[in-house]
């Protein structure tokens, strides 16, 4: 029985590719959920999805995700087969979607050690009520296919009896070069081949006990013995080509070629309704064969074991042997826990740093000291240190595809319940960022869908009467700048009430009574609706009103040293822009020294050094500061006066001009010096520490001491 297997190595891989089966459901479903209906393509790859998680679950004997996978795969067997016309397309794919997020969550539960006890009869009653409004629906006359019939999961029955009608084949699977654990790939094929089955042998044989056998199989492919009642089509239909399976040869031979069977000429027949031991002892029996002399047989071609007995073909087919197949070479794939990356990552870091107190070493100051071959060597060193990190952080590097797929969903969902009619947009969903980053926003990235889709979308009926005639639309981009990610929200709804949100925010204390609401910049007003417990929504909805929603996500992006921007144009829509660290492990930066204190500034930030004269100043009354450079007139900032650091120059021809760059505006540093460019392992400010304007984290350096990472954003703001 399958309950009787050893199933612990095979939960794992039963997530991981379960969970990229619903993955690219979703995705496939949402692409089409504007459409008039599923395109055939689209019908066969979700049967394919659902047969393929039924088969699985029921050998992990996951009852309850066996029953709702079937279910949804009788829908979709009936529309593939009866065509029908009167499809609600809509309602369908909420049905698919609900049937995604119901295993989805079963998986979770298994995945965190609990019990997948969700009860699917509800969802498979409303299924069964879909299924029979598209089959009354149907035109009269059509014939219904005949019945998707569920079976337990048991053992293969093989009846070694043929009739007139039985068919023979012999059949050769190839897996794809990155497929891994191939046995238990081949151990579903064998499952799903039991429905049509009247007798069915295949090499390697112990493909559940015998781990090595996937290494078997990807060398030399499944091979299978196959007598049925059925076409070459119904096989590869079964069997399928996608996901992990690159090709299926499939070859119709006489009964006495199957019986002639592979290299074995007596191979070992499972009875699949005896118990495991009597298959094992079976086994064992054909394991003492082996050992007795060998009879005179008559005379036949030396092949390799597993190899198949083929004999010509009909004219114009061609004689092909498995043993000619030319093998793939096999890509070296292997799923890694997240928590070990990470740890890896750590020890890189602390790789770096403790490359930097080599490097700055106090003796190797001693005059006269012959450094050529150290340092030599410490360049190899440091070369070894960077391929290093750049190979982790491609490692840790994620796609955004998936979590903008998930916006989509959460738009798909919302707007149905709220009746509006809206289109999503992704742009820049191929950007990639680490995977620390891609898990943090996440829930802001809900929240700000959200709140584009409830606050910021007018219902149908408020946008026809204020002469919107396009559909509500919610864009969301993501794009690569500096080192930094924007991450974007942007609808074409009614966007913010600048007089509305101050009114709120007076009657809050929020405001200087003494400063008048025309003093208050768009920017600094629309930075009230991220406070906490601050919402103009009167009314509270499933979705918003109660002023949480822009307090998380600030929260959970000031984490990771990221930052909000809103903006936005009354009647015509809002943006929201997330800016956050492409990666928040290992950057190269300047480090400069300011008094007695040290600092460092990515380079990815910084123009250009400049060496200045006093006359290039130009001093305001107020105390401003600014810098003539080639005709180009800019603030100038000093570290030293911005931190009130002691013991730092005054006179700007003692220090360094360094110009930043950032988001199209222009700002001048003053520093004491610059100490050399280096590697920084960014670490983040402690929390007892308050937020420091100007700061995004520090690091150590290779002496020890601390040094500060300087953020320019803040002094431009």
């Amino acid at each position: 029985m399958a309950e009787e297997f050893n199933t612990e190595g095979m939960l794992d891989i039963y997530l991981f590719e379960n969970q990229q089966l619903l993955e690219q459901l979703q995705e496939m479903v949402l692409e089409q959920k504007d459409a008039d209906s599923f395109d055939e393509d689209s019908i066969n790859e979700i049967f394919r999805t659902m047969h393929t998680i039924k088969g699985s679950s029921g050998i992990m004997m996951f009852d309850n995700i066996t029953a709702i996978a079937h279910k949804l795969e009788d829908v979709f067997y009936y529309l593939r087969e009866s065509h029908p016309d009167n499809v609600p397309h809509v309602k369908l794919v909420e049905h698919v979607l609900e049937v995604e997020d119901f295993i989805s969550g079963e998986l979770d539960k298994i995945s965190s050690g609990d019990t997948a006890d969700g009860d699917p009869k509800n969802i498979i009653k409303e299924l069964d009520a879909f299924l029979d409004l598209i089959k009354n629906g149907a035109g009269e006359g059509a014939e219904p296919p005949a019945e998707n019939v569920h079976e337990e999961p048991k053992q293969f029955y093989i009846a070694p009896v043929a009739t007139d009608a039985s068919r023979f084949y012999k059949v050769y699977v190839t897996f794809s070069p990155d497929t891994g654990m191939a046995n238990i790939r081949a151990y579903k094929i064998v499952y799903a081949m039991k429905e049509i089955a009247e007798d069915l042998l295949y090499y390697p044989e112990d493909i559940i006990s015998d781990e090595s056998s996937a290494e078997v199989i990807m060398k030399e492919g499944f091979k299978i013995l196959l007598q049925a009642q059925c076409t070459e089509e119904d096989i590869k239909k079964i069997i399928g080509i996608g996901y992990d399976i690159q090709r299926v040869d499939i070859y119709e031979c006489k009964a006495n070629e199957f019986l002639q069977g592979f290299s074995d000429p007596d191979p070992q027949t499972i009875d699949l309704e005896s118990s495991v031991e009597a298959i094992e002892a079976k086994a064992d029996q054909g394991k003492e064969k082996e050992g007795e002399p060998e009879k005179k047989k008559p005379a036949k071609p030396q092949i390799a074991p597993g190899d198949f007995v083929i004999k010509s073909k009909e004219p114009g087919k061609q004689k092909k042997l498995a043993k000619d197949r030319p093998k793939n070479e096999k890509a070296a794939f292997i799923s890694v826990n997240v928590n070990k990356m990470d740890q890896l990552m750590d020890l890189i870091g602390e790789l770096v740093i403790s490359e930097s107190v080599v490097l700055q070493n106090p003796d190797l100051k001693v005059p006269g000291l012959n450094l050529t071959n150290f340092t030599k060597a410490a360049q190899q060193m440091a070369k070894i240190s960077t391929d290093l990190q750049n190979v982790i952080m491609s490692m840790r590097m994620v796609p955004l595809t998936t979590l903008f797929q998930k916006m989509n969903r959460i738009v798909f969902d919302v707007s149905r319940k709220l009746g509006k009619d809206i289109e999503f947009e992704m742009v820049g969903e191929h950007t990639e960022v680490d995977k620390n980053i891609s898990e943090n926003i996440s829930d802001p990235l809900m929240h700000m869908v959200r709140n584009a889709v409830d606050h910021g979308i007018e219902t149908n009926e408020e946008r026809a009467e204020s002469g919107k005639k396009e559909k509500g639309k919610v864009t969301l981009s993501a794009r690569t700048e500096a080192g930094k990610v924007w991450i974007s929200v942007t609808d074409n709804g009614k966007g913010l009430e600048r007089q509305k949100i101050i009114a709120k925010a007076r009657k809050q204390g929020l405001l200087d009574d003494d400063k008048p609401d025309s003093a208050y910049s768009d920017k600094e007003v629309f930075q009230f609706i991220t406070l906490p417990g601050f919402s103009t929504n009167e009314q509270v909805t499933e979705y918003s009103g109660r002023g949480v929603g822009m307090d998380v996500v600030v929260q959970n992006i000031q984490a990771i040293g990221g930052s909000l921007e809103i903006e936005s144009v009354a009647g015509l829509g809002t943006t929201m822009s997330l800016k956050i660290p492409l990666t928040l492990a290992i950057i190269d930066g300047i480090v400069l020294e300011t008094g007695t204190s040290s600092f460092v500034v990515e380079t990815g930030v910084i123009k250009e050094f400049v060496n200045v004269k006093e006359d290039m100043m130009i001093h305001e009354p107020n105390g401003e500061e600014y810098i003539m450079i080639r005709g180009e007139c800019y603030p100038v900032l000093r570290l030293g006066e911005w931190y009130g650091l002691k013991e730092y120059r005054k006179s700007v021809e003692d220090g360094t001009m360094l110009i930043f760059e950032v988001e199209g505006k222009t700002i001048c540093l003053f520093v004491d010096r610059l100490i050399g460019k280096q590697e920084i392992v960014v670490k983040p400010i402690p929390s007892y520490v308050k937020k420091v304007k100007g700061l995004s984290g520090c690091t150590q350096l290779g002496d020890g001491s601390i040094a500060l990472i300087l953020d320019p954003v803040g002094f431009i703001e």
